[in-house]
Order: structure tokens, then sequence, then C-alpha cells
């Protein structure tokens, strides 16, 4: 599990856990689980140069890049993030 610790722009923070479920993405924070729960479904850039993934709750990775996206993330320390799989048509 993946804890990332950051800041919003008003300069609340937070320390989350990203879970990898899609009921409960991450947990520590309602703010943060707000932020995630609004853009899921979005299509975020999982790293600056890509590649590009839909946001979901099961979906570590896509997670993680909204935290990064939307706040300031100051610290990251845990498993590194799987992306969901997903199928190819």
């Amino acid at each position: 599990m993946l804890t990332v610790t950051g800041a919003f722009d008003d300069g609340a923070t937070y320390t989350v856990q990203i879970t990898g479920r899609a009921d409960r993405p991450v947990i520590g924070s309602h703010r943060a689980a707000a932020l995630v729960e609004l853009h899921q479904g979005e299509t975020i850039a999982l790293s600056p140069t890509g590649p590009m993934s839909a946001v979901a709750g099961n979906d570590e990775a896509s997670v993680l890049a909204v935290l990064r996206e939307y706040t300031n993330v100051l610290e990251e320390s845990g498993d590194v993030p799987r992306h969901a799989r997903t199928p190819r048509g």
C-alpha cells in the first residue's frame, strides 16, 4: 500500500493510503477521497510524459496521478502503484 502526504492549494495537509479498491480508493482524508471521486472516469497522464489512463478507484497509478495533478504531493512511501490492466480491443 502506498502512503501519500501532500497539501491542497489552501495549505491544508493530508496523509492518505492508496488502497487499490474501487469502493474506497484512498483512506485517511475525506477531502482527498472526494477529489479522486470527482475525477473518476476522466483521462489523466500517469507521468509528465504519459501514458494516459482513465481515473479508476482500483487503479492505484491513476489515483496517485490525480493527487499529483491537483495537490502538492510532498512525500510518497510504500509499494509502487500498479496500473490496472485494461482489455485491448
